[in-house]
């Protein structure tokens, strides 16, 4: 799969935006600020719902707009399929399919991408919901459905928070709270299809993250990938439980009878979370290790290792989905990644990403970017495109 044409309005710092694409490979170029990741940020919302950048929807809208467009027509051999989203400051965001409109979380089960981008180095050094973030829009991506379940399960979370919340107001023991156990029951069933998706797709990163990563570092350094799990007695809160999971001992498959597990550390843990008014087990609660040579790779690897890291899980998640797929390959965006590596790498990266359908990249730079991938380039200045130009190579 391709994206054939692009097309913004007020969207960031375009007004109007029209842009023709083509399988290959197309640099974005021009200083910061200018807006070329705005244009890559569009296409990577449409497959997770998401900015790489921002938390919420306000800031994609251009200033005094009350909406922003972005569609996408995508390609797929003979076959388009016109992709439509309008991001509303009020009201309910919505979304159209050749014209027709559908809901918007049906977006992700056609548009595919993954970026990757200076901020993905928080993979491996920042909170444990960077990891869970991750995980969650690549399983959205390979079964849509999901996202219905992630929602499904966020609102049942937020109610039984009031609850303990209104309890602990009230003082209340877990006795005089019958409520409690009916939405203890949904959301372990919930959250237990949550942790067994996630745990399946870790494993399922293991081959493709060490051969993306051995083609991008040429070296084994064994990169890892870990479930820590609430329900398991992991608790976020305390560092040491990093540390413990990343013990050097052979990976421990994960135990059976995940809805048991979860019931029971709900039990145990009722008197604390009637003390502090939360939720304190469950799918939002865990984390993923990553491990190089079964060290954490988060306290521990060099700067150069951790990007490396990073990049390596982004090619593993599009591998994945090229698998899976009907449509082809997802299209591949790196925004601003190779100003962060030498040129050895620059080139062995440009060799591992070359045989995707579609690349996109940006650069501040043109020189930053190896010639393999200089096949198109488009200027951008001040959101507006400004020149395109071809390069024979």
């Amino acid at each position: 799969m391709h994206v054939a044409r692009l097309s913004l309005t007020d969207y960031r710092n375009y007004a109007r935006a029209e842009l023709e694409l083509a399988p290959g490979a197309t640099v974005f170029v021009g200083r910061n600020g200018q807006g070329k990741t705005n244009l890559v940020e569009a296409i990577g919302y449409l497959s997770t719902l998401g900015s790489h950048r921002v938390s919420g929807d306000q800031p994609l809208i251009r200033a005094g707009a009350d909406a922003a467009i972005v569609r996408a027509l995508l390609a797929h051999g003979d076959r388009e399929l016109l992709v439509e989203l309008q991001l509303n400051r009020r009201g309910a965001n919505r979304a159209q399919l050749n014209r027709s409109q559908v809901k918007t979380r049906e977006l992700p089960r056609y548009a595919h991408s993954v970026l990757f981008a200076p901020e993905d180095l928080a993979i491996v050094r920042g909170e444990p919901s960077v990891r869970r973030r991750m995980l969650d829009e690549l399983l959205v991506q390979r079964t849509p459905r999901l996202a219905g379940v992630m929602a499904d399960y966020e609102r049942v979370l937020k109610q039984r928070n009031s609850l303990l919340k209104s309890a602990r107001a009230r003082g209340l023991s877990a006795d005089r709270l019958p409520t409690l156990d009916i939405w203890d029951e949904r959301l372990v069933e919930l959250g237990a299809e949550l942790i067994d998706q996630r745990v399946a797709l870790i494993d399922e990163l293991a081959a493709p993250l060490a051969t993306a990563y051995r083609s991008i570092v040429d070296a084994d350094h064994r990169p890892e990938l870990r479930p820590l799990l609430s329900i398991d007695g992991a608790d976020p809160d305390q560092e040491q439980s990093t540390d413990a999971a990343a013990a050097p001992h052979d990976r421990v498959e994960p135990r059976p009878d995940t809805r048991a597990r979860f019931t029971e550390a709900l039990r145990v843990l009722r008197p604390r979370e009637l003390d502090r008014g939360i939720t304190l087990v469950g799918p939002h609660r865990d984390d993923m290790v990553l491990l190089l040579n079964r060290l954490p790779a988060k306290g521990y690897a060099s700067h150069g290792e951790s990007w490396s890291f990073a990049l390596a899980l982004r090619l593993a998640s599009a591998e994945l989905l090229r698998r899976d797929s009907t449509t082809g390959d997802p299209v591949l965006v790196l925004d601003d990644v190779f100003a962060e590596l030498d040129r050895l790498r620059r080139e062995r990266l440009a060799a591992a990403i070359g045989r995707f359908e579609q690349v996109l990249v940006t650069a501040a730079v043109l020189e930053d970017v190896p010639e393999p991938l200089i096949a198109r380039v488009v200027h951008i200045d001040a959101g507006r495109i400004v020149e395109s130009e071809t390069t024979d190579v």
